[in-house]
């Protein structure tokens, strides 16, 4: 019996893997891109979600407004993607070109497109070293530090969110 429980807790695991057809070649840029795609998801919706005139909004003079912060994202997305894709970066300049609501959010998207190449790389070629706004280093640290970026940002747009009355997507009822 307790041999039958020991293969039985052993074999769960790699049966689940072959069931969800896991691929073994990218389980570390595929956790990178979990964590990237969570928080890319909300800044998109909470761009969807903020109003037209509240893409000007600025809790105080000081820092970027809602839309600002949102196309800052989408700009850093595709710099970073194009490091890591060994692509020469597009100087975008959404976050000081960009205004309208639909301009913004397009550029989000298009900016999540892109960076889905970027995340599409096996372990193997994230563990290559590459040039990341001047300093050398693995892809998938760079696959990281873009989620994190994202995340960075979901937490100002949070708190712009709150301030206008208004539930942040990752507080929503799912």
């Amino acid at each position: 019996m307790r041999c039958s429980l020991l293969l039985l807790v052993i074999a769960t695991p790699v049966v689940a893997q072959q069931q969800q057809g896991a691929d073994q070649s990218r389980v570390a840029v595929a956790a990178a891109r979990a964590n990237w795609i969570a928080a890319h998801n909300y800044i998109v919706r909470s761009a969807e979600q903020m109003s037209e005139a509240n893409f000007a909004f600025k809790p105080v003079a000081t820092v970027r407004s809602f839309g600002q912060i949102v196309a800052h994202v989408a700009d850093d997305e595709m710099g970073w993607c194009a490091q890591i894709l060994g692509e020469p970066v597009k100087q975008t300049q959404f976050e000081k070109t960009l205004t309208a609501k639909a301009d913004v959010i397009k550029a989000i998207q298009d900016a999540g497109a892109y960076c889905e190449k970027a995340y599409g790389i096996t372990d193997a070629q994230a563990s290559g070293v590459t040039t990341i706004w001047g300093g050398q280093q693995a892809k998938i640290r760079g696959l990281m530090d873009n989620a994190t970026h994202d995340w960075e940002h979901y937490g100002n747009i949070v708190t712009y969110l709150r301030i206008k009355g208004m539930v942040p997507p990752s507080s929503q009822k799912q």
